[in-house]
Protein backbone atom coordinates (compact mmCIF):
# COMPACT_ATOMS: atom_id res chain seq x y z
CA UNK A 1 0.00 0.00 0.00
CA UNK A 2 1.16 3.52 -0.69
CA UNK A 3 1.11 6.28 1.95
CA UNK A 4 -2.04 8.31 2.47
CA UNK A 5 -1.99 11.74 0.78
CA UNK A 6 -1.82 14.31 3.59
CA UNK A 7 -2.82 17.23 1.40
CA UNK A 8 -6.25 15.97 0.40
CA UNK A 9 -8.64 14.62 3.02
CA UNK A 10 -10.40 11.56 1.64
CA UNK A 11 -13.80 10.22 2.41
CA UNK A 12 -14.61 6.59 1.67
CA UNK A 13 -18.21 7.37 0.73
CA UNK A 14 -20.71 10.16 1.10
CA UNK A 15 -21.13 10.84 4.78
CA UNK A 16 -17.99 8.96 5.81
CA UNK A 17 -15.14 10.19 7.98
CA UNK A 18 -12.18 11.78 6.22
CA UNK A 19 -8.69 10.30 6.54
CA UNK A 20 -5.45 12.28 6.66
CA UNK A 21 -1.91 11.17 7.43
CA UNK A 22 1.22 9.87 5.83
CA UNK A 23 1.14 6.18 6.49
CA UNK A 24 -0.72 3.02 7.09
CA UNK A 25 0.14 0.13 9.32
CA UNK A 26 0.22 -3.51 8.42
CA UNK A 27 -3.09 -5.27 8.08
CA UNK A 28 -6.42 -3.49 7.84
CA UNK A 29 -6.71 0.25 7.96
CA UNK A 30 -7.17 3.03 7.64
CA UNK A 31 -9.74 2.53 4.86
CA UNK A 32 -11.35 -0.54 6.50
CA UNK A 33 -10.97 -1.11 10.23
CA UNK A 34 -12.56 -3.02 13.09
CA UNK A 35 -14.80 -0.65 15.03
CA UNK A 36 -13.29 -1.91 18.28
CA UNK A 37 -9.84 -0.75 17.15
CA UNK A 38 -11.14 2.84 17.28
CA UNK A 39 -12.34 2.63 20.90
CA UNK A 40 -10.40 4.95 23.19
CA UNK A 41 -9.08 7.02 20.27
CA UNK A 42 -8.67 10.61 21.46
CA UNK A 43 -10.62 13.43 19.83
CA UNK A 44 -8.93 16.77 19.15
CA UNK A 45 -10.99 19.92 18.43
CA UNK A 46 -10.31 22.63 15.86
CA UNK A 47 -8.64 24.71 18.59
CA UNK A 48 -6.28 21.86 19.50
CA UNK A 49 -7.88 20.61 22.72
CA UNK A 50 -8.13 16.91 23.61
CA UNK A 51 -11.80 16.65 24.62
CA UNK A 52 -12.07 12.94 25.33
CA UNK A 53 -12.07 9.55 23.69
CA UNK A 54 -14.34 7.53 21.43
CA UNK A 55 -16.31 5.09 23.59
CA UNK A 56 -18.77 3.68 21.04
CA UNK A 57 -19.40 3.60 17.32
CA UNK A 58 -23.10 3.53 16.52
CA UNK A 59 -24.33 1.68 13.44
CA UNK A 60 -27.42 2.38 11.38
CA UNK A 61 -28.29 -1.31 11.09
CA UNK A 62 -30.97 -0.93 8.39
CA UNK A 63 -28.95 1.57 6.36
CA UNK A 64 -25.71 -0.39 6.66
CA UNK A 65 -23.53 2.55 7.64
CA UNK A 66 -21.90 4.23 10.60
CA UNK A 67 -24.20 6.84 12.10
CA UNK A 68 -22.33 8.36 15.03
CA UNK A 69 -19.27 8.12 17.20
CA UNK A 70 -19.85 8.59 20.91
CA UNK A 71 -17.30 10.80 22.66
CA UNK A 72 -16.72 10.22 26.37
CA UNK A 73 -15.40 13.25 28.25
CA UNK A 74 -14.82 14.30 31.81
CA UNK A 75 -15.33 12.07 34.79
CA UNK A 76 -12.80 9.89 36.58
CA UNK A 77 -12.25 6.18 35.99
CA UNK A 78 -15.44 6.00 33.96
CA UNK A 79 -17.57 7.66 36.65
CA UNK A 80 -19.38 10.90 35.82
CA UNK A 81 -18.45 10.86 32.13
CA UNK A 82 -20.50 12.98 29.79
CA UNK A 83 -21.24 11.38 26.44
CA UNK A 84 -21.64 13.30 23.19
CA UNK A 85 -22.82 11.91 19.86
CA UNK A 86 -20.78 13.19 16.92
CA UNK A 87 -21.89 12.61 13.33
CA UNK A 88 -19.42 10.22 11.70
CA UNK A 89 -18.98 12.65 8.79
CA UNK A 90 -17.80 15.36 11.22
CA UNK A 91 -14.69 13.35 12.11
CA UNK A 92 -11.32 13.10 10.38
CA UNK A 93 -9.03 10.19 11.22
CA UNK A 94 -5.46 11.49 11.56
CA UNK A 95 -3.20 8.46 11.02
CA UNK A 96 -0.03 10.38 11.96
CA UNK A 97 -1.30 11.55 15.34
CA UNK A 98 -3.49 8.46 15.87
CA UNK A 99 -6.51 10.55 16.78
CA UNK A 100 -9.77 11.86 15.41
CA UNK A 101 -10.07 15.55 14.61
CA UNK A 102 -13.38 17.39 14.71
CA UNK A 103 -13.97 20.78 13.10
CA UNK A 104 -15.63 22.35 16.12
CA UNK A 105 -14.19 24.15 19.15
CA UNK A 106 -13.80 22.54 22.55
CA UNK A 107 -16.14 25.15 24.04
CA UNK A 108 -18.86 24.21 21.55
CA UNK A 109 -18.59 20.53 22.49
CA UNK A 110 -18.56 21.37 26.20
CA UNK A 111 -21.66 23.58 25.85
CA UNK A 112 -23.58 20.67 24.29
CA UNK A 113 -25.41 19.08 27.24
CA UNK A 114 -24.66 15.55 26.03
CA UNK A 115 -26.06 12.56 27.93
CA UNK A 116 -24.97 9.94 30.42
CA UNK A 117 -24.56 6.17 30.15
CA UNK A 118 -28.01 5.56 31.68
CA UNK A 119 -29.96 8.11 29.59
CA UNK A 120 -29.18 7.78 25.88
CA UNK A 121 -31.12 9.83 23.32
CA UNK A 122 -33.34 8.13 20.75
CA UNK A 123 -30.66 8.07 18.05
CA UNK A 124 -33.04 6.69 15.43
CA UNK A 125 -35.30 9.74 15.85
CA UNK A 126 -34.95 11.89 12.70
CA UNK A 127 -35.63 15.14 14.56
CA UNK A 128 -32.87 14.41 17.10
CA UNK A 129 -30.47 13.34 14.34
CA UNK A 130 -31.21 16.37 12.17
CA UNK A 131 -30.63 18.71 15.12
CA UNK A 132 -27.32 17.00 15.93
CA UNK A 133 -26.10 17.16 12.32
CA UNK A 134 -27.08 20.84 12.16
CA UNK A 135 -25.07 21.50 15.36
CA UNK A 136 -21.99 20.06 13.61
CA UNK A 137 -22.85 21.79 10.30
CA UNK A 138 -23.27 18.48 8.45
CA UNK A 139 -25.98 16.98 6.30
CA UNK A 140 -27.69 14.02 7.96
CA UNK A 141 -26.01 10.77 6.95
CA UNK A 142 -29.29 9.30 5.73
CA UNK A 143 -29.90 12.12 3.23
CA UNK A 144 -27.01 10.89 1.01
CA UNK A 145 -28.72 7.48 0.79
CA UNK A 146 -31.97 9.08 -0.36
CA UNK A 147 -30.16 11.23 -2.91
CA UNK A 148 -28.39 8.20 -4.40
CA UNK A 149 -31.60 6.16 -4.64
CA UNK A 150 -33.46 9.08 -6.23
CA UNK A 151 -30.69 9.46 -8.81
CA UNK A 152 -31.05 5.77 -9.64
CA UNK A 153 -34.77 6.27 -10.27
CA UNK A 154 -33.95 8.64 -13.15
CA UNK A 155 -32.11 5.96 -15.14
Amino acid sequence: MSPVDVTTPRSGSEGGANIVGSGVGEGPGPEVMAASSLDDTKVITSDGEDVGKISEIMLDVRGGRIAYAVLSSGGFLGMGNTLHAIPWSALTLDTDEKCFRVDITAERIKSDPGFDKDHWPAMADAAWGSSLHEYYNRNPYWSATRDVSRAGDDL
